[in-house]
């Protein structure tokens, strides 16, 4: 297990909120760096079950060698599907981190960060055909536009789409420093780094389809729960804890769950001072009712 790959956030309060049965069967649905999977593995019997999901092959090297562990390449937006096909009647607890890996952010090749130059990808399953690339020289300005305006909240989004059509005009925009040449003038003299995170938020959130796969798998996996199994969510931005919420919210309406957390669960300041990423994390839990 690489424990540099990621470091899990929230993973003491995630973990205690799922309440453990040694013989229970669990869902790793963003397995990443495996630190919450193997915190889970420390609570399993030997007659537990534990299915870790990941749409990146390079997370899935890190699966241990674990005859209760079930390891699935796949978005976890099927998660149903999984749960069923290994012949569980359902899962006694999912858990899902919804933040980018720290391998993924670190890894000059996969293009997901403007702290190096290399070429615009941020695709989490390398074997799909559309990366940011593809994105910024081929989507119309409009489209452009609606992407930065919606996934990453930018203010002036139609002036970034304009200048990005008036830069790929001239020569494709296929790089990182592409790109940040191709929005130089719009990047405020401070807080450049946080004007190009929500760029580069948008983009990712666009190239991996995050809130349409979001929005169909929370049904699905409050359905892949048994009576009384508890789903926790980490979502890090406000689209998609809005989502998580809403997805709860209707459960409870619907008289299929109830929420453990009235409010979410927040890392304290330990945390976020040994791990910066931590500091926009939210933890929401909820229990399927019991028949």
């Amino acid at each position: 297990m690489c424990s540099a790959y990621h470091i899990p956030v929230l993973l003491e309060q995630s973990i205690s909120s799922l309440c453990i049965k040694p013989d229970g069967v669990y869902v790793d649905a963003t397995f990443g760096g495996g630190g919450h999977s193997r915190a889970i593995l420390e609570k399993l019997g030997p007659k537990g079950r534990l299915i870790v999901m990941d749409q990146d092959e390079d997370a899935l090297e890190n699966v241990p060698q674990d005859k209760r562990v079930i390891a699935v390449h796949s978005n976890f937006r099927f998660i149903h599907n999984y749960v069923r096909y290994h012949g569980f009647d359902g899962a006694d607890g999912i858990i899902a981190d919804l933040g980018v890996s720290s391998h993924q952010f670190d890894t000059e090749e996969r293009g997901f960060s403007f702290r190096f130059n290399s070429e615009l990808d941020m695709r989490m399953n390398q074997q799909a055909a559309k990366d940011a690339k593809t994105i910024i020289n081929s989507y119309e300005r409009d489209r452009l536009a609606e992407m930065f305006r919606v996934y990453g909240e930018v203010a002036d989004a139609g002036k970034v789409a304009d200048l990005i059509c008036k830069a790929r005009a001239t020569a494709p925009i296929d790089t990182t420093e592409d790109l940040g040449r191709a929005l130089s003038s719009v990047l405020p003299k401070f807080g450049e780094h946080k004007y190009l995170a929500k760029i580069y938020q948008a983009l990712r959130i666009e190239v991996n389809d995050e809130m349409v796969a979001l929005e169909k798998f929370m049904p699905l996996a409050i359905k892949s729960l048994k009576p009384g199994g508890i789903i926790a969510i980490i979502t890090y931005h406000s689209l998609e804890d809005r989502i998580v919420k809403n997805a709860v919210r209707d459960g409870v309406d619907a008289g299929i769950l109830e929420k453990v957390n009235k409010k979410p669960i927040l890392p304290d300041e330990n945390e976020i001072a040994g791990n910066t990423r931590a500091r926009s994390a939210k933890l929401r839990v909820a229990q399927k009712k019991k028949n």
